[in-house]
């Protein structure tokens, strides 16, 4: 500073020096914020935000970070593989029909409770449970599971011939797989089995079917299925539960099974959805022995078909089937009972192989 400078204009000088000083030292410290900012943020991007920054409102709805799953078309699909998982029963005390909706959570749960041979409401059903064959109440995937029928019912069935309603598909399981006799479609106990299966359904579109909705699609084998390799399947890995004769475990209080039986008398007739070999070979491939899953199967393909026709060759009860299929080019290629639109047996048509019957079908179609 030159020292002739007259001692105002030198306050006046210093006072500048000063203020830029600070002005300089700001400077420093917002770039230094701004670089702060900017680290947090890459971060962020590559990572997803720490718990400590998230925020919930009272409103929102809280998901559990154990259950990897995402919102999809207002379907809870797991996140991974983009199967659909059932809504969660704590959230059932938030609809208006939260009661109708538990009864029939119990219904399909405890069938025969309320429904069996010493059931405490009526005696109209064979001992099965409605989970023996819709595992889980219903809601696991692969499971024969309830997710795609309020989305997809009413519709038309081959099997029928009809438009079909939900009390209808219903009132068929009952005929059916529970050998039995159908609800009334008033009475309080259908109503709250629907009830049920449409808050299962609520939030699949109409008109869509998830994945996961139903039983796995099993690849038809270049061969016959075979009940004799299947008698030795299921005596390794089947009877520990279902027993050597098929019947079932029932629980101690002789009213509902823990393993329901796979045939004979109190087990599913031959007019059930599993008596068809595709339908019960994809059934057990995803979710039998005990344990095994869509994504973690016990059986390979071969020994599910096989066990399949070893199970669906023992004795059931039977059922009078005359109306079905009204229309014959519409019967399943596995179907078992002729007449067919085709040349083949009833016996290829129980256990293959399917191909050759798969490839007359599509001709059949074409004409």
């Amino acid at each position: 500073m030159n020292e002739n400078m007259p001692d105002s204009e030198k306050k006046r000088l210093e006072s500048v020096i000063k203020e830029m000083a600070k002005v300089i030292s700001k400077l420093i410290g917002l770039v230094s914020f701004l670089a702060v900012v900017s680290v947090v943020l890459i971060v962020t991007h590559v990572t997803g935000l720490p718990e400590i920054f998230k925020k919930h409102n009272s409103g929102e709805e809280k998901i559990n970070p154990s259950k990897d799953i995402v919102s999809d078309k207002n379907n809870m699909l797991d996140k991974t593989s983009g199967v659909w998982t059932a809504p969660d029963t704590s959230t059932i005390s938030n609809e208006e029909n939260k009661d109708a909706i538990r009864y029939g959570h119990n219904l399909i749960s405890n069938t025969a409770y309320y429904l069996g041979p010493k059931g405490k409401i009526a005696n109209i059903s064979n001992g099965m449970n409605c989970q023996n064959c819709h595992l889980d109440a219903g809601t696991k995937p692969f499971g024969n599971n309830y997710s795609g029928v309020v989305s997809t019912y009413p519709k038309f069935r081959e099997r029928s011939g009809k438009i079909e309603n939900i009390y209808k598909r219903v009132n068929d399981c009952f005929e059916r797989s529970l050998n039995g006799q159908i609800l009334d479609t008033l009475g309080k106990e259908m109503q709250a089995i629907v009830a049920y299966i449409k808050w299962i359904g609520k939030d699949v579109p109409k008109g869509e079917k998830p994945k996961g909705a139903g039983i796995t699609e099993l690849a038809y084998m270049s061969r016959a299925a075979n009940p004799e390799n299947g008698k030795v399947i299921y005596m390794q890995k089947c009877k520990s539960c279902h027993t050597e004769t098929g019947e079932g475990k029932l629980n101690a209080d002789g009213i509902m099974y823990q393993y329901p039986p796979l045939w004979g008398e109190h087990s599913y007739n031959i007019g059930a959805g599993l008596y068809r070999l595709s339908r019960f070979a994809g059934y057990v491939k995803s979710n039998m022995p005990q344990g095994a899953t869509y994504d973690n199967p016990q059986l390979s393909d071969e020994e599910a078909w096989d066990v399949a026709a070893f199970v669906n060759s023992q004795p059931r009860p039977k059922k009078e089937l005359q109306a079905d299929w009204p229309k014959i080019s519409g019967k399943p290629i596995d179907n078992p009972f002729g007449p067919y639109a085709d040349k083949f047996t009833e016996t290829q048509h129980k256990y293959g192989p399917f191909e050759p019957i798969a490839e007359a079908k599509k001709k059949i179609s074409k004409k």
